[in-house]
Formats: C-alpha cells, structure tokens, sequence
C-alpha cells in the first residue's frame, strides 16, 4: 500500500508541531498528558515515515544519475537496492498508520473458566493461568490474583487475575475464546484422551473516569467463602458478591480474608466488565467489522486446542498448527502465537483499507 507523498509531509508537519507543544513548557496536567500519549504513538509512525520519505528522495536523485555515463554503474547498483527495500518500509509505515484500539496500550483483567470436564477442565484452566503468567514474565508484566475459586484435585474452577506492564491488552485480546485440550487425564487409568476446556476473557481494564458506577445500582451481599480444603475455609462473612442491578452483571470474590478488600477487587472486575459492555455498544459496526478479522472475543468461539499426545497446538481461526506444545504451555512459546496472530490481524486490516 503506497502512502501518497502529501500524507507524509502532514505526518511530519504534526509529528514537528507536537515536539514544539511538548517543549514549549506550557503543557500542565491533563493537557500534558494528553500531548504526551499522541507524541508517544506518533513518534514511531514519524520516524518510519522519514525513512520513507528519505528512499523515495535518494531514489530520485538516483535515477537522475542513470543520464550520466560515468555515474550510471553505480546508481542502477543503489537503485536496485533501495527499489527492493522501499516495499518493506512502505508496508511497515501502512502497519504503524492503522487506526489502533484505544485500550491496546491498558492493562488488561484476565478470566479463565473451567468449562466442560469437569476436574480435568479445572486442571487445564490452571495450566493455561500458567502459561499466561510465565509469558507475562518474559514480557516484563506483573500477574496480580483477583479472586480465585480453587478446584479439590488442583487447579481452578474459575481463576480473575489483573495484567499490568506495556501493551498488555494489544498483546493478549486475542485470547479471548474457548481453549479445548485433548490429553489422557491422570485420574483415566483405561489410558483413553479426553477432551476438556477453558473459557478465557481478557478485557481491558479502565481508568477511574471511564466508567461511572452509580452506588444505588449496586446490591451488595456478603456470605461465608467457600474452599478447596477445611482449613482454607473463611469462618467470617468475608466473600462478597455485588450485583449490578441496571445490567444484571453479578461479580463475586472470596481471594482474601478481608471483606473490604474482597469488595476492592469485585468493584475492578465490575469496573472491567462494564467497561467492555460500553466500548461493544460504542464501536457498533466498527465492532462489527472487527468480527471479520482473526476474532471476535466471544468467548463461546473455540479459538484453539491443545493436543498433548501429538505435541500439536492449532490455532483454529488463522489455521496455525506448531508442534511445540510443550514451550507453549510453559509460557515462553505462546509468543510465537501471539505474533501471528496480531500479524493475521493487521494483514487484513490493511486488505480492508486497500478494498
């Protein structure tokens, strides 16, 4: 996709007016903020526009030279090398152009759900919260349990955990979906696969002024936690459950001992989930079209399986098979996923502005 000459001098022109803003000194509180985060995602769009902009200009000049007999050698030999490197730089400043989902850069809440098979789908929701947490390392992130419900054979029944670093939510929001694994469970003595799942949901998570709860619309109940053991079991009524009477959401938590600490951590799940309800309603046929692409986050999509007697993980919606399951599951083969997919997803993307 060529970017036409003009849309590269306005890139410049903002990118320079910007850098005039921020140096000027007169930018204070949410102004300076908001100066700071355009700076921050222009910057990497200006400085491949201006290597653009840079090949274009040398391959002028270049073939000005082909006229002169003395020169000519040489510039078809510079010529032919920057032709067949300005495509690349052209595709990747198309890349950086896209229009970039506003929450790609927040941290994000992650959901995993045991789903149908019972203890074996409770043990594989545990293995997946591993996964994401050994990838969530190597990106530098840090994992933070929300509330957890904890399955007797180990595992979870249901696992809320918050992601924080840089670029979480663009990384991880194509996980969203059904993770289907097929193994031999360790409690099948016959030796036969079974196939279990997973409900994973990574919303992203909001600021304080994006979602306003109204404290009347929330009923608020406390009752006695529950756990996987005797002795883990609350003797006071410290497990909270808050309903969101307008939308119907019901959040609950029981992680900690503390019952205004539960309440902390049910209120920013709430917060998340109503958050994502608003920018669905928002986007409308933007949300749509996003559909159309590698996902749709529904987390009734089956996304993906885990094979461990063939050592295979497919991924269903960009038919991407790798027979690393074992650096996958361990967290630092999912990133090879992960790239694909964000890769499936802005090819496509740029095919739809091309159309």
């Amino acid at each position: 996709m060529t970017i036409p000459d003009d849309r590269l001098r306005q890139i410049a022109d903002r990118f320079a007016e910007l850098e005039a803003r921020m140096a000027s000194g007169q930018l204070e509180g949410d102004e300076f903020v908001a100066a700071s985060r355009d700076y921050a995602e222009l910057e990497p769009v200006a400085q491949t526009a201006a290597q653009v902009q840079s090949m274009r200009a040398e391959i002028a000049e270049l073939e000005e030279m082909l006229a002169d007999p003395e020169m000519k050698a040489m510039a078809e030999e510079e010529l032919a090398s920057l032709r067949a490197q300005l495509p690349e730089a052209e595709r990747t400043l198309s890349i950086a152009m896209l229009p970039r989902d506003s929450a790609d850069a927040r941290p994000a809440m992650l959901e995993i759900r045991a789903g149908t098979g019972g203890d074996e789908a409770a043990l594989f929701a545990g293995d997946l919260y591993r996964m994401y947490e050994k990838y969530a390392g190597e990106q530098g992130w840090k994992v933070e349990p929300v509330s957890m419900s904890a399955s007797e054979v180990g595992g979870f029944k249901e696992i809320v955990a918050n992601v924080r670093g840089t670029g979480v939510f663009a990384k991880l929001k194509f996980e969203s979906g059904v993770h289907r694994v097929q193994r031999v469970p360790v409690t099948e003595s016959g030796g036969r696969i079974h196939t279990s799942a997973a409900t994973v949901a990574v919303l992203p998570e909001p600021d304080a002024v994006d979602v306003h709860i109204e404290p009347g619309d929330l009923k608020i109940d406390t009752y006695r936690a529950s756990g996987a053991g005797g002795q883990h079991v609350n003797t006071t009524d410290s497990a909270i459950r808050i309903t969101h009477e307008p939308t119907g959401l019901v959040v609950t938590c029981q992680d900690g001992r503390s019952q205004h600490k539960n309440k902390e951590k049910a209120m920013q799940v709430l917060r998340a989930r109503l958050y994502e309800q608003q920018r669905d309603a928002a986007q409308g046929a933007e949300a749509e079209a996003r559909k159309a692409m590698v996902g749709s986050g529904d987390r009734s999509e089956r996304i993906r399986t885990y094979n461990f007697p063939q050592g295979r993980v497919t991924d269903h919606r960009i038919g991407l098979t790798l027979h690393k399951l074992p650096e996958i599951i361990a967290g630092p083969g999912l990133g090879e996923l992960v790239d694909a997919l964000i890769a499936e997803d802005e090819a496509k993307r740029l095919a739809a502005l091309a159309e």
